[in-house]
């Protein structure tokens, strides 16, 4: 594999494919402001990309995006001095939006006024510019308060360590991404950002690492992210030092995806190291055409749900698998080390926190030589029958998997996957 190519494609698929729509979005926003709060038709003035998109630190299939419009200093006290002025506020700015996008979903959010487009949504905070660059918001929650965000503080920092490290800040970032939303790790883009610039900032020598050293770069990475304090709740973020909060846990996933890197490292000459890769990142990882349809499990009409909607995790999904036979007890299939024939079994969500509405889709795939020799591998994403859960027989033996998706307003924002080992006896 040649490993500066590869991953120069691999990064060249993440990039965003939708930036001139989501910047259309943004201008006519900031305009709709613009004209109800300071009687101007600036599509630009006013309004700053944050979040991931502002760092340039997002990947393709990002569905939230982050801006913040910068209020008029004189009025605050206007808002501040009435009862409800942060739950007004976020009313004021969520009219003056619906003027422009009269069809759209638009709701306040505690924080923010989130603006619902089909595959994505722009979450947007008004705010107070302070005097040492910071932002004042408002907070409807529990009656009310203002709050402090710092995100120009929070690009700057990471711009400024993307120079320092050639651009590997953000190359890094975007990679780790790729992993989040492959392995269904729920973490926030933020906390990613957090890491890598730690990362980069105590690892200095990986500041003038090449495409060529790429593979050792997230050797690295993903050592560091696995021996992290599992039970540490907080990190400070670069530039602010605010503290930024896990969401779930990584630590067991990062570990994973530490071994497969460095078992596609030491296999790096052989055709099955790209599968490896595209354990640890995904669809997106480069897989030559030649290469793929011979290997060993290749489906022809495999499907993938990064190509049936945009993926992009941020919630948490478990699934299990009840096995049963007539004759003998009900077990799950967790509990099991290696799974007989003729078993019924019954995958299910055992937990998510995706709220309701939701859709949830599945995939199976059949894997070793006799799933090729009865040309049965599947591969295809299937329908939920509305009772999510997903019924089907331990055929034959091999190491096969199931993977779950739930999707939310058109994005896959939560996936699991169980392996299912059925025995050859």
């Amino acid at each position: 594999m040649n490993i500066s190519q590869t991953f120069q494609d691999f990064l060249t698929n993440l990039q965003i494919d939708n930036a001139d729509d989501i910047s259309k979005k943004y201008k006519r926003i900031t305009k709709a402001l613009n004209k109800t709060f300071r009687d101007s038709e600036s599509e630009t003035n006013n309004s700053l990309q944050v979040g991931s998109y502002g760092r340039y630190t997002a990947i393709k299939g990002i569905s939230d995006l982050d801006m913040i419009y910068e209020f008029p200093a004189n009025l605050f006290q206007v808002y501040n001095a009435r009862q409800k002025g942060q739950s007004d506020l976020l009313q004021d700015v969520r009219l003056a939006i619906k003027d422009t996008y009269a069809n759209t979903d638009i709701r306040g959010d505690g924080q923010v006024v989130v603006v619902s487009f089909t595959n994505y949504q722009v979450e947007v905070c008004p705010a107070f510019l302070q005097d040492d660059n910071s932002y004042k918001y408002p907070d409807s929650n529990n009656g009310g308060s203002w709050k402090i965000t710092k995100p120009k503080q929070e690009i700057d920092a990471v711009r400024n360590m993307n120079i320092a490290s050639n651009g590997n800040m953000r190359r890094l970032a975007k990679m780790s991404r790729a992993w989040k939303n492959k392995n269904g790790v729920k973490i926030g883009g933020l906390l990613i950002d957090t890491f890598c610039y730690n990362f980069l900032n105590t690892n200095q020598n990986h500041w003038e690492t090449t495409y060529s050293n790429y593979d050792v770069l997230v050797r690295d990475f993903f050592e560091y992210l696995k021996d992290l304090d599992k039970d540490q709740k907080y990190w400070l973020a670069p530039g602010s030092n605010q503290k930024v909060y896990r969401k779930g846990k990584f630590t067991a996933k990062a570990k994973k995806a530490y071994n497969k890197i460095c078992e596609a490292i030491d296999k790096n000459q052989s055709k099955t190291v790209y599968s490896i890769w595209r354990k640890v990142f995904g669809v997106q990882f480069p897989y030559p055409k030649e290469v793929l349809e011979s290997a060993e499990n290749y489906a022809k009409y495999e499907e993938f749900i990064e190509n049936v909607v945009p993926i992009d995790i941020r919630n948490s999904l478990t699934i299990e698998c009840m096995t049963t036979q007539e004759g003998f007890r009900t077990q799950y299939l967790s509990a099991l080390p290696l799974l007989k024939k003729n078993k019924k079994l019954k995958f299910y969500i055992k937990n998510t926190d995706v709220l309701l509405p939701y859709e949830v889709k599945w995939k199976v795939k059949n894997k070793g030589d006799i799933a090729k020799r009865k040309d049965m591998f599947r591969g295809q994403i299937l329908n939920d029958n509305g009772t999510k859960t997903r019924k089907e027989n331990s055929n034959f033996g091999g190491e096969h998997y199931v993977e779950c998706y739930v999707i939310k307003d058109n994005v896959c924002v939560a996936r699991d996957r169980i392996t299912v080992p059925i025995s050859r006896g």
